[in-house]
C-alpha cells in the first residue's frame, strides 16, 4: 500500500506534527505498564521506522508510518512486552525498504529481528503463481507464530487496521482482501480466542465483500432495534430482579448480535431477517463457577428454556480455552433469548482468548490449560509441515483444522478430545499419535465394532484396534475430516511410492545396464559421482525414484553411466553386452507397477511394461491395443516377465452369452465358484434377445486358473459363448 520504495534519507528525518500526535498517543498508552528505558527503546524504533518509511504513502495519501504506529497501538491494547512493540512498528521496513534483518538485530536485537523476519513477505522468491507465494507466506508466518505467538498478534493487529482502512482500495481488490479474511486470518482469531478482533474482522470483511447486502441488514437491525426495545428492557428488567432474590450477585449486560453473524444465519438456515428472532443476547458475569450454574438455575425458573440448548462450556471447553454457560430461553411474547453465563476470568479469555497472558496476569492459573491447548495447536502446526511438502497443502491442512465446529468424544481412559465435525475413528486414531493412524485396522465406538468412515457424534467413546502390519488406505483421504490426518496419510503413501520407485528404479537400472556388458555392482563411485553432479543431484536414490516414476528413461541413465564408467578406466568399453533380460514384476509392488485396465494381464500372459512420467510401470500384455499404437516409442518400454508368486490373485473379466432362461445368472456364478474364483462384479446386457451377455470380473491366480473357469462355465446349458474380455471393462 505504500508509493514504491524510497532512498535511504538520514537516520532523524522531520516528523510532521500530526505523527508527533500519533506517537504520543501511543507513548501514553505504552508508559501505563512499560518501564521508562522501554518506552525509550520503542520511541527509538518509532524514529527508525519513520526514516525507512520517509516518503512513502498510503494509498489513502497518509503517511505510510500512520499505519505502523496504529498497529502498535492496537498491540499495546493487549499489553504486549516492549519486543513485541518495536517489531509492530517495524514490521514493514524489511519487505518496503532496504533494511535488512542483521540491521535489526544490531540495533533492536535479535529477538525483535526474528519477529519482524516472520512477518515479512517472501517477496524475493520467485513463485509460478499468486496462489503459490501467497501459500508459501503463510506458512513462513504460521511456522514463525508456532515458535513465538506474538509473531500472529501482531499480524492479526495488521490486517484488523487493514480491513479498518480499505476503502480506498479498488471493489475487486477490497473482495479478495475480504475473502483472504475471512478464510484465514478471521478463523485464526478465533482459534486463538480473540473474540473481539474475530467478530470485527468478520463484520469488516462482510462490508466489504457484500457492501449492498450489509447496509440493507444494517438498516433492518436499526429498524428492529425500536421495535424490540420493549422487550430487552423487560427481560433486563426481570433478570436484575430475580438473580438477588438466589443470592446472586452479578453484573448483566445486554448485546446486540453481529451483522455477519445474522447474515450466516439466514444463509445457512434458509431464513429472511424477520424469521431470525434472537438477534439480541445477554451476558451474566458472576464471581465464581458454582454461581454460574446458580444462575442458569434461576434463569430456567424465570422463563421455560428451549430443549436441546444448554451448553456447558465450562466442564468442556472449546478449543481455544472459551468457556461459558450457554441457554436460550422462551422469553416474553414467546421471543426465543440467549444468555451466556461466566465468570469474570471467563470473561477475560472470551475477549482476549492468548493475548490475556499479557493482559491479566494476575490470572494465570486459569489460563495454564489455555496455554496448553494453544501450545498442542501450534505444535501441530509444525506436524503439519513436516508431513506436508508442498506450501499449498500445508495451507489447505491449516485451513481444514481452523473449522470452527467441534465435536467432543472420549478415549477409553475417559480423557476428552475435541476433534472437526464430521470427524471419523481414523481422525481420532491420528489425533492420539500418529503411528495409531498409520497401523489402524478397525474401531470400536461405544463397544460397538463400526467402519472406519463412521461419523463421530458428542459424548462416544473411541477405541481404536491396531495391526503392526498395517498401513494407511488412500481410501481414507475421501473422508478424513482433519488436517493432522489428512497430511499424515498423505506423507505415508508419498514415502511408501517413494520406497516402491527406488526399488522397482534399480532393477530397470540393472536391466538397461546389461546391453552395455555391466551390472549396477560394477559402477563405480568416480562413474556415479561424476553422473550426480553433471545433474545437480545429491543421491543415487534420486535418480532411482526417478527411473522408477518414469521421470527419467533407464537406457539413457544407463548410457551416461556407461560414458562415465569408460572415463575413469580411460579406453572405451569393449565387454561384450549381454542380452537384456526381461524384468520380473509380482504385480503387487503398490503404487511403482500397474496392471493395466484397458487388457488385464495376469500371470501367464506374455507381458511388456510402458514407462509413464511420474507413474511408474504400467504392464500391458503383448496384443493390447495400447502397445500396438504406442510401440514406436520404443524407448519407453521395458521387457517384462512374472516372478513365481503364491497366494496373489489378479484381476481379469470374461463375457458370457447366454439363451436367456429363469436362473441362468446363478448358474454361471455357481460355476464361477465351483471353480475356486472370486467374483468382483458383474454387469447384464439384454438388449440381444433371445440372448442375454453377462460380463464377469473375477479374481484367478495365472491363466491356468482363467482357463479351468472358463470351462465350467461353457459346458452351462443354457451358455452359448463364453471367452476372455481384454477390453476397458465399464464399471
Amino acid at each position: 500500500m505504500q508509493a514504491g520504495r524510497p532512498v535511504p534519507a538520514p537516520f532523524s528525518p522531520p516528523v510532521s506534527s500530526v505523527l508527533t500526535l500519533d506517537f504520543e498517543r501511543l507513548r501514553n498508552k505504552i508508559s501505563t505498564y512499560l518501564r521508562p528505558e522501554d518506552v525509550g527503546r520503542v520511541e527509538a524504533a518509532y524514529h527508525f521506522s519513520a526514516n525507512a518509511h520517509f516518503g512513502q504513502f498510503r494509498v489513502s495519501g497518509e503517511p505510510y508510518i500512520t499505519h505502523p504506529v496504529a498497529v502498535t497501538e492496537l498491540v499495546a491494547d493487549w499489553k504486549l512486552d516492549p519486543q513485541a512493540l518495536m517489531a509492530a512498528l517495524l514490521h514493514d521496513v524489511m519487505e518496503d525498504t532496504s533494511v535488512t534483518k542483521a540491521e535489526l538485530a544490531e540495533r533492536f536485537g535479535k529477538v525483535t529481528a526474528e519477529l519482524v523476519d516472520g512477518l515479512s513477505k517472501l517477496d524475493k522468491i520467485e513463485f509460478r503463481s499468486h496462489e503459490e507465494a501467497q501459500a508459501e507466506n503463510f506458512r513462513k508466518m504460521l511456522l514463525a507464530m508456532a515458535s513465538d505467538l506474538r509473531v500472529i498478534l501482531i499480524k492479526l493487529a495488521d490486517r484488523l487496521h487493514n480491513m479498518r482502512t480499505l476503502d480506498h482500495m479498488r471493489p475487486a481488490k477490497r473482495r479478495r482482501i475480504a475473502d483472504e479474511t475471512l478464510e484465514i486470518y478471521a478463523p485464526i482469531a478465533n482459534r486463538l480466542g480473540l473474540n473481539n478482533l474475530y467478530r470485527e474482522v468478520q463484520e469488516l470483511s462482510f462490508m466489504h465483500k457484500h457492501p449492498l447486502r450489509y447496509q440493507v441488514l444494517s438498516k433492518a437491525i436499526k429498524a428492529a432495534r425500536g421495535n424490540r426495545r420493549e422487550l430487552v428492557g423487560k427481560v433486563l428488567t426481570a433478570l436484575e430482579a430475580r438473580l438477588p432474590q438466589w443470592g446472586i450477585s452479578a453484573e448483566i449486560q445486554g448485546r446486540e448480535k453481529h451483522l455477519f453473524g445474522i447474515y450466516r444465519k439466514m444463509l445457512e438456515k434458509r431464513l429472511s431477517f424477520s424469521q431470525v428472532l434472537d438477534i439480541y443476547g445477554f451476558r451474566v458475569i458472576v464471581p465464581d463457577v458454582p454461581s454460574c450454574y446458580l444462575t442458569i438455575g434461576s434463569l430456567h425458573a424465570l422463563y421455560k428454556p428451549v430443549p436441546g440448548k444448554f451448553k456447558d462450556y465450562i466442564a468442556i471447553p472449546k478449543a481455544n480455552g472459551y468457556q461459558s454457560l450457554h441457554t436460550t430461553l422462551i422469553g416474553p411474547y414467546g421471543t426465543p433469548v440467549e444468555v451466556q453465563v461466566r465468570t469474570r476470568a471467563m470473561h477475560h479469555v472470551a475477549e482476549s482468548g492468548v493475548a490475556s497472558h499479557w493482559l491479566y496476569k494476575d490470572d494465570e492459573s486459569s489460563l495454564s490449560e489455555l496455554h496448553q491447548r494453544t501450545h498442542s495447536w501450534l505444535q501441530s502446526l509444525i506436524d503439519l509441515q513436516s508431513a506436508s511438502a508442498e506450501a499449498t497443502e500445508f495451507l489447505e491442512h491449516v485451513k481444514i483444522d481452523l473449522f470452527p465446529s467441534e465435536v467432543y468424544v472420549f478415549t477409553p481412559q475417559g480423557h476428552i478430545m475435541p476433534l472437526q465435525r464430521g470427524a471419523t475413528p481414523v481422525d481420532f486414531a491420528y489425533a492420539v499419535h500418529t503411528d495409531i493412524g498409520n497401523r489402524c485396522v478397525a474401531s470400536r465406538v461405544n463397544g460397538d465394532l463400526v467402519p472406519l468412515r463412521t461419523e463421530l457424534r458428542n459424548g462416544d467413546q473411541v477405541e481404536i484396534i491396531t495391526a503392526s502390519q498395517a498401513g494407511p488406505n488412500p481410501a481414507w483421504l475421501s473422508y478424513v475430516r482433519t488436517g493432522k490426518a489428512r497430511a499424515q496419510i498423505r506423507h505415508f503413501l508419498k514415502n511408501a511410492q517413494q520406497d516402491e520407485s527406488v526399488a522397482l528404479g534399480e532393477r530397470l537400472l540393472n536391466q538397461a545396464l546389461r546391453a552395455h556388458g555391466l551390472n549396477l555392482g560394477q559402477i563405480s563411485t568416480f562413474a556415479w559421482d561424476r553422473f550426480l553432479r553433471d545433474r545437480g543431484v545429491r543421491q543415487r536414490r534420486e535418480i532411482f525414484a526417478d527411473l522408477g516414476l518414469g521421470k527419467r528413461l533407464p537406457v539413457i541413465v544407463a548410457r551416461r553411466l556407461a560414458e562415465a564408467q569408460d572415463l575413469e578406466s580411460g579406453r572405451p568399453n569393449v565387454i561384450k553386452p549381454k542380452p537384456a533380460s526381461a524384468v520380473l514384476i509380482r504385480g503387487s509392488e503398490g503404487a511403482a507397477v500397474q496392471l493395466a485396465r484397458c487388457c488385464h494381464p495376469i500371470p501367464g500372459d506374455e507381458i511388456i511394461a510402458t514407462i509413464r512420467k511420474g507413474q511408474g510401470l504400467e504392464v500391458h500384455v503383448h496384443d493390447c491395443a495400447a502397445v500396438a499404437r504406442l510401440r514406436s516409442d520404443r524407448g519407453r518400454w521395458i521387457d517384462v516377465g512374472w516372478e513365481p508368486a503364491d497366494g496373489r490373485l489378479f484381476e481379469a473379466a470374461i463375457r458370457v452369452l447366454t439363451i436367456d432362461k429363469r436362473g441362468v445368472l446363478a448358474r454361471v456364478a455357481a460355476a464361477i465358484s465351483d471353480a475356486e474364483a472370486n467374483i468382483l462384479n458383474v454387469t447384464m446386457d439384454t438388449d440381444h434377445a433371445p440372448y442375454t451377455a453377462l460380463q464377469f470380473n473375477v479374481e484367478v491366480a495365472d491363466r491356468k486358473h482363467l482357463a479351468r473357469l472358463i470351462r465350467n462355465v461353457r459346458v452351462q446349458t443354457a451358455v452359448t459363448r463364453v471367452f476372455r474380455q481384454k477390453s476397458e471393462v465399464k464399471r
